[in-house]
C-alpha cells in the first residue's frame, strides 16, 4: 500500500500535480456545476458505477450540461481512482490510456479553438493531470516529467485568463512545491528537460488559497498534501487527520482507510491504532459498507495479519491469513502470494519448518510476473535461512501460555512461561505475560520483578506491550502506597510512543487522580 502513497526519488518531482479535474475551477467558470460535482462525489466515494450514470446526466446535451470535454476528463479519472483501489494491477491500463488520450485531444482542441477560455486551459491540465500520475506509478520518469509541464503551461494560462479560478491554484502550487524540494537526480531531469524551478513557500500558500477559497477540491487537495505531510514536512499527524478526513466524508472509499491504516504503521508507529483501522476495513467490506469489498477485505487482512505479527499474536494472525487463501481472492494483485509468504513467516516463528517451505514454495508460484513486491525473492530468501529452534519454541510456548491465562487456566500459563524464559531470557514480551500470570495469581511483588525487568528490557518490546508493563508496574506500586514510583510509572507508560490509546488513556486517568491527591 506504500506504493499508493505516491512517489519515490525522481518521480516525486511531478506525480502530485495529478489534480482532479473536476476539482478544479470555480463556480462561477464550470459549466454544468451541479452533475459535475454529484460525479466529483461517486468517483471519491469509490461509487465507478454511479459515477458512470452521472457523467452520462451531466454531459446530457441540454443547455445546462457540462462541457463533453470536461467529462472526458472525469471518465478518464474515474479510471484512474479504479486502477488505485489496486495499484499493482495491470488490467484497467489499456482502458485508461485510450480515455486519458481521448481526454488530452479533446480538451487540447478546445483550447485551440478557444483560446481565451480559462476553463478550456483549465480541463487540458487536469487531462495531463490525470495521466501523470498513471506514468509516475508505473515508473515512466521523463514522460511524467513532459506531462508536468504541460499541466504548469496550462494551469498557469487558466489563471492569466481568469485569476479567480482559485482552484487551480492548487496544481501550479503543487508544482512549485515539488520543484523546490526535488532531490538531486530529479532536478537533473528537470533541467535537461528545461522544467523551471519551484518555491516551497509559494507552492505551499497556492495550495492552501486553493483549499480554502475553491469550490470542489476539498477532498482532492486533502489526499494530496497528505502525501507531501508525509514524504517532506515529516508531519505524519496532519497527514493522518487529512486522511481521517477523507474516511469521514467518503467512508465507502476503502482507499482512505487502507492509507490511514499505513501511515499509523509505517509513520506513527502505533501498531494499535493501526490494527483497529485495518479492522474497521474489514468490517466494512463484510457489511457491504464500503466499495470493491473483496478486495478490501484481503488487504484489510494482510494488515491485521502484519499487526497481530508485530504484537506477536501470530495465531490469530495465522486465521486471517487463511481466510484469504481460502477465498483465494483475485484481487488485490499479488494478494494470494503476499498471504501464502506470511502464511510461511508465521509458521517459521512457531517452529512448523515444513509448513514454512511448502508455503514460500506456493508464494513463489502464485506471485504476478512482474512482482513489485518482490515475493519470489523474498520467499526464496527465507527458504535458505532457517530460523533458530529454540527461539521459535521459545516463542510458541510464550504464545500459548499466553492464550491459556487468557483462558484462566494460571497454572498450565506458568509452566509454559516458565519453560520459554528457560529457553529464552532476555525475552521482554514473555517477562510481560509471565508477570500478567502472577498478578493473576495475586503475587504483586514477584510481578513487580518481572515487569521491571521486562522494562528494562522494553527496547526490543512491540511498543503496546512495553507500554503496559509500566502500566502494570505502576498499579502495583500505586497499590503498595509508592505514590512516587507509581507516578513515575504512569508518565512513562501514558508517554511511550506508540504504547496505544487504551494504555495512555488509562495511564493518563491514573495520573490525574494521584496528582490531585498529591
Amino acid at each position: 500500500m506504500s506504493r499508493v502513497l505516491g512517489v519515490r526519488g525522481v518521480l516525486g518531482v511531478l506525480a502530485v500535480l495529478g489534480v482532479l479535474g473536476v476539482g478544479s475551477a470555480s463556480a462561477a467558470q464550470l459549466t454544468g456545476l451541479p452533475g459535475l460535482v454529484r460525479v466529483y462525489d461517486a468517483i471519491l466515494d469509490a461509487r465507478f458505477a454511479d459515477a458512470q450514470a452521472e457523467l452520462k446526466r451531466a454531459c446530457g446535451g441540454t443547455p445546462s450540461a457540462a462541457p463533453p470535454e470536461a467529462c472526458d476528463v472525469l471518465a478518464a479519472t474515474a479510471t484512474w481512482w479504479r486502477i488505485l483501489v489496486d495499484p499493482n494491477s495491470r488490467a484497467l491500463d489499456a482502458q485508461f490510456s485510450a480515455e486519458v488520450e481521448r481526454a488530452i485531444r479533446s480538451t487540447e482542441a478546445w483550447a485551440e479553438r478557444e483560446p481565451a477560455n480559462a476553463e478550456a486551459h483549465f480541463y487540458a491540465g487536469g487531462a495531463y493531470a490525470a495521466r501523470v500520475q498513471w506514468r509516475v506509478l508505473r515508473e515512466e520518469k521523463v514522460a511524467a516529467a513532459r506531462d508536468g509541464k504541460r499541466i504548469k503551461q496550462a494551469l498557469e494560462r487558466a489563471v492569466a485568463l481568469d485569476p479567480d479560478l482559485d482552484d487551480a491554484y492548487f496544481g501550479i502550487g503543487l508544482y512549485q512545491y515539488y520543484a523546490d524540494v526535488a532531490p538531486a537526480a530529479a532536478k537533473v531531469l528537470r533541467f535537461l528537460l528545461l522544467l523551471p524551478g519551484g518555491d516551497k513557500t509559494e507552492g505551499l500558500a497556492q495550495m492552501r488559497r486553493a483549499r480554502t477559497r475553491g469550490k470542489l477540491l476539498q477532498g482532492e487537495a486533502d489526499y494530496q498534501l497528505h502525501i507531501i505531510y508525509l514524504w517532506y514536512e515529516k508531519r505524519a499527524d496532519l497527514a493522518a487527520d487529512l486522511l481521517e478526513s477523507l474516511v469521514d466524508s467518503h467512508p465507502g472509499n476503502p482507499i482512505f482507510r487502507a492509507q490511514l491504516a499505513d501511515v499509523q504503521d509505517r509513520y506513527q508507529h502505533d501498531i494499535t491504532a493501526s490494527l483497529a483501522t485495518w479492522r474497521a476495513l474489514l468490517s466494512g467490506a463484510r457489511d457491504g459498507r464500503v466499495s470493491e469489498p473483496e478486495v478490501a477485505a484481503a488487504q484489510a487482512r494482510l494488515g491485521i495479519a502484519r499487526q497481530l505479527e508485530a504484537l506477536q499474536q501470530t495465531d490469530q494472525a495465522l486465521e486471517h491469513l487463511r481466510a484469504i487463501l481460502a477465498d483465494k481472492p483475485a484481487r488485490p494483485a499479488g494478494a494470494v502470494a503476499a498471504a501464502y509468504l506470511a502464511l510461511g513467516e508465521a509458521e517459521d516463528r512457531l517452529g512448523h519448518r515444513d509448513a514454512a517451505l511448502a508455503a514460500y514454495g506456493l508464494a513463489v508460484q502464485a506471485a504476478p510476473a512482474h512482482d513489485p513486491d518482490a515475493i519470489r525473492r523474498r520467499a526464496h530468501d527465507h527458504s535458505r535461512r532457517a530460523p533458530d529452534p529454540a527461539r521459535a519454541e521459545a516463542y510458541r510456548l510464550s504464545l500459548e501460555g499466553w492464550r491459556r491465562l487468557e483462558k484462566s487456566d494460571e497454572a498450565g500459563a506458568e509452566s509454559l512461561l516458565v519453560r520459554s524464559l528457560t529457553l529464552q531470557p532476555g525475552d521482554p514480551v514473555a517477562r510481560y505475560r509471565y508477570a500478567r500470570v502472577l498478578l493473576a495469581n495475586k503475587d504483586d511483588e514477584r510481578a513487580l520483578t518481572e515487569l521491571d525487568t521486562a522494562i528494562r528490557l522494553a527496547r526490543d518490546a512491540p511498543a503496546p506491550i512495553a507500554a503496559a508493563a509500566h502500566y502494570e508496574a505502576a498499579r502495583i506500586h500505586e497499590r503498595l502506597g509508592h505514590t512516587q514510583p507509581a507516578i513515575a510509572y504512569y508518565r512513562a507508560a501514558a508517554a511511550w510512543f506508540g504504547g496505544g490509546a487504551d494504555t495512555r488513556n488509562a495511564a493518563t486517568r491514573a495520573l490525574t487522580r494521584l496528582l490531585a491527591v498529591k
